[in-house]
């Protein structure tokens, strides 16, 4: 079984571990420490995290239903390889979804969100100069739940994050590749057409910027076609 050597947290058992667990887990295979078609074990799980086996199960249920791992009958449990169309439809949604909500901001023009999301670029540029991606994904993320917090659409944010997980997948495969002055100039655009109240602007910047992925998969696949269960889909 595929592993990182520790766990990146540990476990706090004055609180329910299933959800800890599901966490953690879930997070070693977006990260692709758990590596795409390795196989893991619930006992070996367990015993890692100092568990019984019984939350580890439950784990594995939540991430099967997330379509992260996968139970072949009397052969084990595997971490699902990427599925492209997954990533393609969760792209869909989230450009669905992330559009309107910089669009509603431009038509609020709030000065206070404005300078919160320059703040935000220039930690992003500085993560860029630095060449830390995995910083910058960090980053990343925070810019845009914070898009969708400030335009009061939290629950659409949570909806994001749930069809995803493909897509931040890839992301951190391709990380040590990862365009990141390109990347921020795309948020710069976003949030200048949001402080001038452009809307349609706004709109068109977030789709470019999450139409980026469309590019890049292709080539992603081609580097690492094992880690993927349709390389071929057009």
């Amino acid at each position: 079984m595929a592993r990182a050597q520790q766990s990146y947290r540990t476990l706090d058992f004055s609180i329910a571990v299933g959800p800890q667990l599901h966490r953690m887990l879930r997070d070693r295979i977006v990260r692709n420490s758990l590596e795409p078609g390795a196989r893991v074990s619930e006992s070996e799980i367990a015993a890692e995290y100092s568990v019984s086996r019984q939350p580890v199960r439950e784990a594995f249920i939540k991430l099967a239903e997330e379509g992260l791992v996968e139970v072949r009958p009397q052969r084990g449990t595997f971490v699902r390889k990427i599925s492209r169309a997954a990533v393609m439809d969760a792209r869909f949604v989230r450009e669905a979804i992330e559009a309107d909500i910089v669009k509603l901001l431009a038509e609020r023009q709030s000065s206070e969100l404005i300078a919160e999301l320059r703040l935000q670029i220039g930690a992003q540029a500085a993560a860029a100069t630095a060449n830390t991606p995995l910083r910058f994904l960090e980053l990343d993320e925070r810019f845009h739940r914070t898009l969708a917090e400030e335009a009061g659409k939290s629950y659409a944010w949570s909806v994001v994050e749930g069809v995803k997980v493909q897509m931040d997948r890839v992301r951190h495969l391709s990380a040590a590749h990862f365009p990141m002055n390109k990347l921020v100039e795309q948020h710069r655009q976003v949030v200048e057409a949001i402080a001038s109240g452009d809307a349609v602007a706004a709109d068109t910047q977030m789709r470019m910027h999450l139409r980026e992925i469309v590019t890049d998969l292709p080539a992603i696949a081609d580097s690492r076609p094992e880690y993927f269960e349709d390389r071929d889909l057009a």
